[in-house]
């Protein structure tokens, strides 16, 4: 394909693309502002940002203590065998191996500030995302876009961010 039917075939896909959109009532929301409206979120928020800091804080002292063994590990280094410096290195080794494994299972993709994190703020989420999808369907809509954290979003009016009537309708 010449380069003149590429340009031609990517503006009638657009222009496709942007006929169709505009043929589907949408709205609009700032689902962050919609989160932030409801206390039990920033609850739970507060809550995982405390349990945070707190296994932070363990996590810290595990590896200060691992650094701490190394230092002074320096510090003797020279007066040691060989046989000594290797079991010396090993214990500091499988010391800085376990501060490892703890601070993952509590930072971890599975450990256990995630399943806070899940166990406290999905069911918000999942009551939010049903109020926007009953909302939707209640008054037509067939597409919500989420400006909150779309930079892509350049301009929208007025008359079709719903954030505040989200808002209501779950309080």
């Amino acid at each position: 394909m010449t380069t003149m039917k590429r340009v031609i075939f990517a503006i009638l896909a657009m222009m496709l693309t942007v006929g169709a959109v505009s043929a589907q009532n949408y709205m609009v929301v700032d689902s962050e502002k919609v989160f932030k409206s409801i206390e039990s979120y920033n609850d739970a928020l507060a809550q995982v940002e405390k349990l945070s800091a707190d296994y932070q804080k363990s996590v810290d002292e595990k590896f200060s203590a691992v650094e701490t063994m190394y230092n002074n590990y320096m510090k003797q280094r020279a007066a040691l065998s060989e046989q000594q410096r290797a079991q010396y290195e090993q214990q500091i080794l499988s010391k800085e191996a376990e501060a490892t494994k703890y601070q993952e299972s509590l930072f971890g993709a599975d450990g256990k500030l995630m399943k806070m994190r899940v166990e406290l703020i999905q069911p918000i989420q999942k009551r939010v995302f049903e109020t926007l999808e009953s909302f939707a369907q209640q008054h037509g809509y067939d597409l919500i876009i989420d400006i909150s954290a779309n930079p892509t979003v350049l301009y929208y009016s007025e008359k079709v961010d719903f954030t505040e009537r989200i808002i209501e309708a779950l309080k």
